[in-house]
């Protein structure tokens, strides 16, 4: 065994986590929580493939279309946008963290959050030759996930700038996280009411949301701007509503294909489009900026959470999302 190889294993080992393999041998990390949650994370793309609750029923959406073969992303589950959300700059759609391979991360800083009680894993990316080709950046990006003992789903992001050149750079971002619902006619999304948004499927052009809710008849692209810290997903049908908590995540994306454009993806069942729903914790309209490293200085870091919470009631106390 390699000094490497013993360190992941000693770091895993200190938590319910296991090292297994995945689709097409890819290598994954399966997470367990005591109750009955669960939450897999592939290597390829720090891509959260899935999360379950303490009964086995699977939160997130992946497409039964989705190709787990670099260099191809993972269609669904929760793709890293990084260094670059969409189409906003000169890079490949969303950036290129979604299918480069990380690795477990053994010796983390420490993180702010109690995690003595919850059940996690540390993954590291760190940029290759390759990839300072096309976006010539050094950078460290550090993921914790975490699931909580109530089958909650946390994952922390920290970038770092560790260029030695005195470059800063600039980045936008998103945790580009599909749900599964039960309907997608009979889901609305709470908390963004009244808030401006960019039209993705516009140009881009700004708006302001209308109405007491956000409801699904056709296809949505839009980025909501200066958005609360809690929105809420609720899904009638199967009685169940995520509340989304965010920090340093301004902007909210709401996004789902509809018919045509899910049947013009080869990656994506043509009526997949019924049950997922995109509800992304993002920093799109104003990008992040980070200096680097200095003579007295490490480098300048950046740091978001998104705390994932679901809730099952007949009807859902509105306590429990806004309270």
């Amino acid at each position: 065994m390699t000094s490497s190889t013993a360190a992941v294993t000693a770091a895993i080992e200190r938590f319910p986590v296991e090292i297994c393999k995945g689709m097409n041998g890819l290598e994954k990390v399966v997470l367990r929580e005591v109750r009955g949650s669960s939450a897999e994370v592939y290597l390829y793309g720090g891509h959260i493939t899935s999360w379950k609750n303490d009964h086995g029923e699977e939160l997130l959406f992946v497409s039964s279309k989705a190709i787990f073969k670099p260099p191809k992303p993972i269609r669904g589950g929760i793709p890293i946008c990084f260094p670059q959300f969409s189409n906003h700059g000169s890079l490949e759609q969303h950036g290129f963290a979604r299918n480069r391979f990380w690795s477990i991360d053994t010796n983390p800083p420490p993180f702010p959050t109690n995690s003595s009680t919850k059940t996690f894993v540390d993954l590291i990316l760190k940029p290759t030759e390759e990839d300072m080709k096309i976006w010539p950046h050094s950078f460290e990006f550090r993921l914790r996930v975490t699931l909580g003992p109530s089958g909650d789903l946390m994952l922390t992001s920290r970038i770092r700038n560790t260029n030695t050149d005195g470059k800063p750079f600039t980045f936008t971002f998103a945790y580009h996280t599909y749900f599964s619902v039960s309907d997608i006619s009979e889901v609305r999304v709470e908390g963004l009411e009244t808030l401006d948004y960019l039209d993705n499927l516009q140009n881009k052009q700004r708006f302001t949301e209308q109405g007491d809710a956000i409801t699904f008849e056709s296809e949505v692209d839009k980025i909501y701007l200066s958005t609360p810290t809690k929105i809420a997903i609720l899904d009638h049908e199967k009685k169940r509503t995520f509340v989304i908590r965010k920090d340093g995540l301004p902007d909210a994306v709401v996004w789902n294909p509809w018919d045509k454009k899910a049947r013009a993806m080869a990656d994506f069942g043509d009526d997949e489009y019924k049950h997922m729903l995109c509800v992304e914790a993002a920093a799109v309209e104003k990008p992040i900026t980070l200096k680097p490293v200095g003579s007295l200085i490490l480098g300048e870091s950046w740091a978001a959470e998104n705390l994932i919470c679901p809730f099952y009631h007949v009807q859902v106390p509105p306590t429990a999302i806004w309270g």
